[in-house]
């Protein structure tokens, strides 16, 4: 799709330019707060935490660059806003996806702790899968007409979909498996994947719904930056809470209060 920048109003331009620098400052806080979580997990769980909190350390790093490329886009002349005639980059936003969606299917199983087998075949299977939908959606992306876009966004759900199904049945059997003080948080989990992840084909097909120019790019910029915040650093302080009750259930002497020390006479 083709964006026509030097329709970007004021009142857009501030929108999408506060969205980014919102989600920058997110995503570096959420990646702190993942990692320096870690020494309140057992070990089985550190590795959750640490990919989890990597997904959101490079999705802030991709946030840095899209803001500045949208900074650098348009200026103010007299009070007005004029585009510089540097083209906004968005192909940030796709390298990121291409890093970090498998990394959140990853991270989610990791943290259910399945058997090295399953852990590994799931792995391979849901990271290959998402690496494939959104590599087979940028075509859409970038395209210029609202055909071509359909064709690559139908094409790209075909992986989505076998995500779905993996997800809400693959995966079944292993939730109810899962300690019971987890079950229900690993469900949501599941659960929030899956509509934030469902929220960005909506965002795609904006261009299909009578918006276009500056309306489509506004509505496609902030809609794919709130879905990211959802899926990121909204799913990484589940995968958090998670590895926190396993560890506590789990290993119990780890996190056994200590006696106070008798008062010196």
């Amino acid at each position: 799709m083709e964006l026509t920048n030097d329709l970007i109003s004021a009142g857009q331009y501030s929108l999408v330019y506060n969205a980014f620098s919102f989600t920058f400052a997110t995503m570096a806080a959420a990646t702190l707060f993942l990692w320096l979580g870690r020494s309140q997990v057992a070990p089985p769980y550190k590795t959750a935490l640490l990919i989890s909190g990597l997904v959101t350390a490079i999705a802030a790093y991709h946030y840095l660059r899209i803001f500045e490329s949208w900074d650098k886009a348009y200026t103010y002349v007299d009070g007005n806003l004029e585009a510089t005639g540097l083209a906004f980059n968005d192909a940030y936003r796709y390298v990121d996806w291409l890093l970090t969606v498998p990394l959140l299917l990853i991270e989610l199983i990791l943290v259910m702790r399945l058997s090295q087998s399953e852990t590994a075949s799931k792995s391979w299977k849901l990271g290959i899968a998402a690496a494939l939908m959104i590599i087979l959606g940028y075509p859409g992306e970038i395209a210029d007409d609202n055909g071509t876009r359909a064709l690559w966004g139908f094409i790209s759900s075909i992986p989505f979909a076998y995500i779905v199904y993996e997800l809400f049945s693959g995966l079944g059997d292993s939730i109810k498996r899962q300690p019971e003080n987890v079950r229900g948080l690993i469900s949501k989990a599941r659960l929030i994947t899956f509509a934030s992840w469902g929220f960005y084909p909506i965002v795609y097909m904006a261009p299909f719904v009578g918006f276009d120019g500056a309306a489509a790019e506004t509505i496609v910029q902030v809609g794919y930056t709130i879905a990211d915040i959802v899926a990121k650093a909204g799913i990484g302080v589940f995968i958090y809470v998670i590895a926190v009750r396993k560890s506590r259930a789990e290993y119990p002497e780890l996190y056994a209060e200590k006696p106070a020390a008798a008062p010196a006479e």
